[in-house]
């Protein structure tokens, strides 16, 4: 009997370790784009058939009665089809923007023209001609996978190519590639995607001084990025700047899911002082000073928060406060407290509103508030970490 339960065991660790080993190797074929949906994908198939089409049609009917190339040669070139998936799919990458599109494809193709001409075997003339346009589009700061298909088209396309000559590289390449560039940048204005891709503004110091952004002080440094990425040893297919960006937000994402039993609700001052919109702005300078606060929120009848003033608003000679106040920013008591981490250090805000689903005031969370609301969530981690067992018995072998 123990000796048929044995052979059961075996035979299903042995099964378990099989289906591992599949998993690890069909993972080699899973998807690696992060940030993708099923709506974006179909965003994708719609723009690439409709800026494909557009290009197309375009070419053959505005510019083959013009050309003198031979009618063989198509008004577009497979290429393109290439450029539109990264163009559509991936609008944000490096090697779909404008230049990489139009610059890749074009002096790619005319690296092909060119070793066409000096080279006659056209299996060497279409390594050589890849090779020199990778090399080409590197020093060009254009790298665009389908220009290494540009040139090997320019090689191997047959006799009406080869018949065309350097005309192949501006029709139809040259103008294939920026018809469809304008088809993406037309499209892309409806898609909820920035094209040409512009990465993230970096924070800015409200302050006017040198230094930068406090919450950037003591983070990833550019200098961390670039020697990570030089550690690494790869290309990245990512905007360094879009990096920066995402390595920030997910330390505040960290942060957050860190302490997320923490709420504004928990934390926020309940009797706030405010100030009406109609008062004159001297009422708001002297509850200022009174109170020794930085900002008030204003409130209207109803107590719902229209805007935020501080000392720096009231330097003019307006009427009201409305005239003067600054938009609020506001949270709900229930939004977790560190997520306010991120307005809070950007150096222009000094308090947020806790308000309701009406947008009436329930209190305000401050700098200091967060600031000991971490100092004190620090020390009892810290705290916990001395009384845990693996930590006594350290400190008891010693």
């Amino acid at each position: 009997m123990h000796r048929e339960i044995r052979l059961l065991l075996r035979r299903w660790k042995i099964t378990l370790l099989k289906k591992r080993e599949n998993r690890r190797r069909l993972a080699l074929f899973r998807p690696i784009l992060p940030g993708a949906n099923l709506k974006d994908r179909l965003i994708a198939c719609c723009g690439a058939m409709l800026g494909l089409a557009a290009t197309g049609l375009l070419c053959h009917n505005l510019l083959t009665h013009i050309t003198s190339a031979p009618a063989l040669v198509a008004p577009l070139v497979a290429p393109m089809g290439a450029s539109a998936v990264l163009l559509f799919a991936v609008p944000a990458s490096p090697l779909a923007q404008p230049w990489s599109i139009i610059g890749g494809n074009t002096l790619s193709a005319l690296v092909g023209v060119m070793v066409a001409a000096l080279i006659p075997d056209p299996m060497l003339a279409g390594g050589v001609a890849v090779a020199l346009a990778i090399a080409t589009m590197s020093m060009t700061r254009c790298l665009h996978p389908p220009g290494g298909a540009a040139a090997l088209t320019a090689v191997i396309g047959g006799p009406a190519i080869a018949a065309s000559g350097m005309q192949f590289v501006f029709y139809p390449v040259a103008v294939n590639s920026i018809l469809l560039v304008m088809a993406g940048w037309t499209f892309h204005r409806f898609s909820g995607h920035s094209y040409p891709h512009r990465a993230p503004p970096k924070p800015v110091n409200t302050h006017g001084t040198a230094d930068p952004p406090a919450r950037t002080r003591a983070g990833v440094t550019a200098d961390d990025l670039d020697e990570a990425i030089r550690e690494l040893g790869e290309a990245l297919d990512v905007n360094r700047d879009d990096l920066s960006a995402l390595l920030e937000k997910a330390e505040l994402h960290a942060m957050e899911r860190m302490h997320s039993g923490i709420t504004c609700g928990d934390i926020m001052a309940h009797d706030v002082v405010t100030v009406s919109p109609e008062a004159h702005p001297e009422v708001a300078r002297a509850r200022l000073i009174e109170h020794a606060f930085r900002t008030l929120p204003v409130v209207d009848r109803r107590n719902v928060v229209v805007g935020l003033v501080g000392h720096q608003h009231l330097v003019g000679d307006a009427a009201t406060v409305a005239a003067v106040m600054a938009p609020p920013v506001t949270a709900g008591p229930e939004t977790p407290a560190f997520r306010l981490l991120g307005p809070l250090s950007d150096g222009g805000t000094h308090e947020v509103a806790i308000v309701d689903a009406s947008g009436g005031l329930l209190g305000v969370v401050t700098q200091t508030d967060l600031l000991l609301v971490m100092a004190r969530t620090n020390l009892l981690q810290s705290l916990d970490s001395a009384r845990s067992p693996a930590v006594l018995v350290a400190s008891e072998s010693r």
